[in-house]
């Protein structure tokens, strides 16, 4: 028969409501008791019944963490970061798919919130209102997103850009076209934003593309449009439309970086293997998603909201409202290269059939710092 709570306080020589503090609430016992109290409990086996102690504290020890798109290789790091991030607090983290649909997002947001203590909300594509709407219903930390008022975690993806930016200009790079990302998204705002800046700064033609699907697929649609704007650099608003927009202009019969330089936003894996291997914007995606947990956790509406055992959340909570900007770094490897002599792409007559991404060991790229922390 499996052990009991009152099990563990016999052993221990405590009360029942100790034991259950030690496990809800180390914080609230003396160390000692607490040591006795868990060593007790790993010798008979007790294990805490979760859904009995929510009844009793109001809390799940669930966390909701729902993701733009699962698929994109951008949010695997992130997702381990938060969930282990998270297991060492005790908490287990849900996620969810939202496929890019801002109504999705909403719908599984309402669905989590009378499972879960919060919500991480990564790269969402709602409004601003909404999401300021949604937080009053339960507790929110947006990930790659700034919202007045409430608890963000952004990289500095303006900086990187200006970086990638002056790196080619540096190139002598004058006409430069941004491949942008999806509509409503804060991250393309932001790069768009910096990128045309630091182009105008430099004396350079600064072509926009977009709105755009940030895959590979749409990276690769975007090939023919980038040969006829004559753009001899790109940025593009993430690693997989960058990959794709090298094998698309390959596919009309431009090389990179020969005709055309690209850089990337992310560092993904594939980036490092790609053939050429592909410069870009590092961004701490794991950072971020351990960030966003303790932004959760620490602040003490979690906390309060439990404590009240009400599922809403209230007027009366102390609500962070803190923001933290996170740095990213120009990491430079072979998909850049001075811009070519008359200043124009150029693609070669005979036109290659598009094959799969060749190949390469990773290599050993030059960094560039970017940005400074703001938080």
């Amino acid at each position: 028969m499996p052990a009991t709570i009152r099990d563990v306080a016999r052993a221990s020589g405590v009360h029942i409501s100790t034991v259950s503090r030690t496990f809800s609430a180390p914080h609230l016992v003396n160390p000692e008791t607490r040591g006795r109290v868990l060593a007790c409990a790993e010798e008979l086996g007790y294990r805490p019944n979760r859904a009995a102690r929510a009844l009793i504290t109001g809390r799940t020890h669930n966390i909701g963490l729902i993701i733009a798109d699962i698929a994109n290789p951008f949010f695997p790091p992130l997702i381990k970061a938060a969930e282990s991030q998270a297991r060492q607090r005790d908490y287990h983290v849900f996620v969810a798919d939202t496929n890019e649909d801002p109504i999705a997002e909403e719908e599984l947001v309402h669905a989590l919130a009378k499972q879960v203590d919060g919500v991480l909300l990564c790269s969402p594509r709602m409004s601003n209102s909404m999401i300021e709407q949604l937080s009053r219903e339960v507790p929110l930390v947006v990930i790659n997103r700034q919202v007045a008022g409430l608890p963000c975690v952004t990289m500095d993806v303006g900086q990187g850009a200006r970086s990638a930016i002056e790196h080619l200009l540096g190139l002598g790079h004058r006409r430069i076209a941004l491949l942008s990302g999806p509509r409503g998204s804060w991250t393309s705002r932001e790069i768009r934003r910096a990128a045309g800046v630091a182009a105008r700064a430099g004396g350079a033609e600064f072509t926009v593309l977009g709105p755009n699907q940030p895959t590979e697929t749409g990276g690769a649609a975007l090939a023919e449009q980038v040969r006829r704007s004559e753009a001899t650099a790109v940025l593009a608003y993430n690693d997989l439309m960058a990959i794709g927009l090298i094998e698309g202009l390959d596919a009309v019969g431009m090389h990179v970086p020969q005709d055309v330089s690209v850089v990337g936003i992310d560092d993904i894996a594939l980036s490092r293997l790609t053939r050429p291997k592909l410069t870009t914007v590092a961004t701490p995606n794991a950072a971020a998603g351990r960030t966003a947990v303790d932004m959760l956790l620490q602040h003490d509406t979690v906390a309060a909201r439990g404590s009240r055992g009400g599922r809403g959340v209230t007027s009366d909570d102390r609500r962070t409202t803190a923001q933290v900007m996170l740095q990213t770094e120009l990491v430079i490897r072979d998909s850049t290269a001075a811009a070519p002599a008359d200043g124009r792409n150029r693609p070669d007559a005979e036109l290659v059939v598009p094959g799969p991404h060749r190949l390469a060991g990773p290599g050993r790229p030059t960094a560039a710092t970017g940005g400074v922390v703001a938080s």
